[in-house]
């Protein structure tokens, strides 16, 4: 797993220091920036992944991202038991995978789950999550900024 491939059995990004943290994105957002702007914004997440980079310097940051349940539950599994934190939108795969959830309760590092936008202010169907009870913790509808409090919150715990 890497920033620059979305292959899951690549090396972590050489970063500069301690801690390392993987990002995980689930279905569709690969179109950050282009999808739904007015509920997911404009910005490309690899843009917004630069700038987190440039923030946290001393985070070893990993990135993947897939529209395959499959590929999701593999890539938690290869960094979920050497890594210090990972931080997962598993978007629409929220609501429906009990298999994500399992992979999250199988592994021993720590999941911050992350959505974009508010699920609960959503449609009805989105109120339900099969990662929330997994997770150490869910940050909702703030935006990319979720995904930078929930680093802060992995250096800081």
């Amino acid at each position: 797993m890497n920033n620059e491939s979305n292959d899951p059995g690549s090396p972590p990004k050489a970063g500069t220091g301690g801690m390392k943290i993987a990002i995980i994105n689930g279905p569709n957002l690969n179109l950050l920036g282009t999808r739904e702007t007015d509920i997911y914004g404009n910005m490309p997440f690899e843009s917004f992944l630069d700038e987190l980079t440039q923030k946290f310097p001393a985070v070893e940051f990993s990135y993947y991202q897939s529209n395959i349940e499959g590929e999701l539950i593999n890539a938690l599994h290869l960094v979920g038991f050497e890594y210090d934190g990972i931080i997962l939108n598993p978007a629409g795969y929220t609501h429906t995978s009990i298999a994500i959830g399992d992979a999250i309760a199988a592994i021993k590092t720590p999941v911050i789950e992350v959505h974009i936008s508010n699920v609960h202010a959503r449609e009805d169907f989105r109120k339900l999550s099969h990662v929330s009870g997994k997770s150490v913790g869910s940050i909702f509808g703030l935006g990319l900024k979720g995904y930078e409090l929930a680093v802060e919150w992995f250096l800081n715990r």
